[in-house]
């Protein structure tokens, strides 16, 4: 195990310490004596896979888990924190990935929710002071936006930064932030770096949750790493690399390369998109993929790739022009398209991708159904054997094929999704952001699993925020702008910069 050096150890007492933290589910031990200190004005990293421990963790800090052994500090001196209201009395605040805001409240009505400041008359609130309390907290966050607006007319960065308002509001002074650059363009992620950086400078102490090395390098004071449930690592970013931190998460070197030999004759045309308009926004279309190619869809956020995709596959209803699916016109939603051969992995696993109360066979299946069973009588045994056969050749790793889904890791999540389409017989593949929330060791093995797909003739259409991405798994790329295609880039002009240049904003 790596160690902290002694000066980093001599430094003060921490502000929030949780020390030889264990916590045990039904058949599985989430936390293994894993110690944790939090120093005021510091920012620090909390690395490891999916299924790693460390929401379980962060749960556990903010008083949603009780611990089954270990104890907590608060300035040295042993506290409780037994519940929610305990880890708010020594200024915790967890912000999820799944944001906790009302939509249709506006921005000081969330910021102050259940705590609204009195007027002079019993039962009523002070508006006004409401809203000049939520515009100081809104300013120290440099966020020039009416407190009146309402939230669900916000974007996800702007949400974000509401959240963490909310969190300041209850004089939060150890911010948790699980994945908050998941979603955001690199702009916005700029800007949450600011304020992260203003916050540290006020001594407000951060656990930031990451997938990200660059960020670990840019923004950690302290990074802690856990794999299977302990601490297996602990130490400051300059004394450690990228390729350490990986083998450390996942117990093995990954390659994070993603290299991959290209095709040097793709097949037949598996998609051609002609001058496709849609009811969800995009415009003018014009896109191909060819079976046995990797085809990038890249562009800012909100740009219309994710509009693309859903009108590809019928979730959204074309307005004009046409979309061809391995040479036939696909007229109806997204029962013809899989029949003429598509496949859909959405960017939202959970609410579009799966059944989450379902197990791991019924997801698994749910796709191929009428093809397993031509006859309409089902047959549990061969059910289950074709489950099997999946979750062995994709390595999905579960106790069973009867295990609900939601209890499976983000990756694992990810290679249900994937394999239910294997058993329908797709054959083009639309990824959109297939490796959003997930660590870099199931990263390594879903783009292994991709160019395993094109190798045997399938075609894929893989949409990423992370240009890194775009550029090393992909044959060529198309970039999208406001809802149209800003151009396309052949293999030889495949680069951030290139795609950058055709995506930004000119304002």
């Amino acid at each position: 195990m790596h160690s902290l050096s002694n000066s980093a150890a001599q430094k003060d007492i921490p502000l929030i310490e949780l020390r030889g933290i264990s916590k045990t589910f039904p058949g599985v031990k989430a936390l293994d004596d894993v110690s944790f200190p939090i120093y005021a004005g510091e920012v620090h990293m909390l690395l490891g896979e999916n299924g790693a421990g460390k929401s379980s963790l962060m749960k556990v800090l903010c008083g949603a888990y009780q611990a089954d052994q270990g104890m907590f500090l608060h300035q040295g001196q042993e506290v409780s924190i037994n519940k929610p209201a305990d880890a708010m009395k020594y200024g915790i605040a967890v912000i999820f990935q799944e944001f906790s805001l009302v939509p249709y409240l506006d921005i000081a009505q969330n910021i102050f929710l259940g705590r609204e400041p009195r007027a002079m008359i019993p039962g009523l609130i002070d508006k006004k002071k409401m809203h000049h309390d939520a515009k100081i907290i809104l300013e120290k966050l440099g966020l020039s936006i009416d407190s009146r607006t309402m939230v669900h007319t916000l974007g996800v960065a702007q949400q974000q930064m509401i959240e963490i308002a909310k969190a300041l509001s209850q004089q939060a002074k150890i911010l948790v932030l699980d994945e908050p650059s998941a979603a955001l363009s690199d702009r916005e992620t700029q800007k949450l770096f600011e304020v992260i950086d203003h916050l540290k400078s006020d001594g407000v102490a951060m656990v930031y949750i990451s997938h990200r090395m660059a960020e670990v390098f840019s923004l950690g004071d302290r990074v802690t790493v856990l794999r299977d449930g302990k601490k297996v690592g602990a130490f400051l970013p300059q004394e450690t690399s990228p390729d350490d931190m990986v083998t450390l998460m996942v117990g093995r070197k990954v390659d994070m390369d993603y290299s991959r030999t290209r095709s040097k004759e793709p097949g037949e045309l598996a998609l051609e998109m002609r001058a496709v308009h849609a009811a969800n926004g995009i415009k003018n279309i014009n896109i191909n993929v060819r079976a046995g190619e990797i085809v990038g869809l890249s562009g800012l956020v909100g740009s219309g790739r994710t509009e693309v995709a859903r009108a590809i596959f019928g979730a959204d209803k074309v307005t004009q022009g046409q979309v061809n699916i391995f040479g036939k016109l696909r007229t109806g939603g997204p029962g013809q398209a899989r029949r003429l051969g598509a496949a859909l992995i959405p960017e939202s696993r959970k609410t579009e991708g799966l059944a989450l109360v379902r197990s791991v066979r019924d997801n698994l299946l749910v796709a191929g159904l009428d093809l397993l069973f031509p006859s309409r009588w089902f047959g549990s045994a061969k059910a289950s054997k074709a489950a099997e056969a999946l979750i062995n050749r994709l390595r999905i790793a579960t106790p069973g094929d009867g295990q609900l889904v939601q209890f499976l890791s983000g990756g694992n999540q990810q290679k249900v999704v994937i394999g239910k389409w294997l058993e329908a017989g797709s054959k083009l593949f639309i990824f959109d952001e297939p490796t959003r929330g997930i660590d870099v060791g199931a990263k390594s093995e879903i783009f292994s699993l991709i160019d395993g797909l094109v190798k045997n003739g399938a075609a894929v259409l893989l949409i990423s925020s992370e240009l890194s991405e775009i550029v090393k798994i992909c044959d060529r790329a198309y970039v999208m702008k406001d809802r149209h295609v800003a151009g396309e880039l052949a293999f030889a002009e495949l680069s951030e910069e290139n795609i950058l240049r055709l995506g930004m904003h000119n304002d």
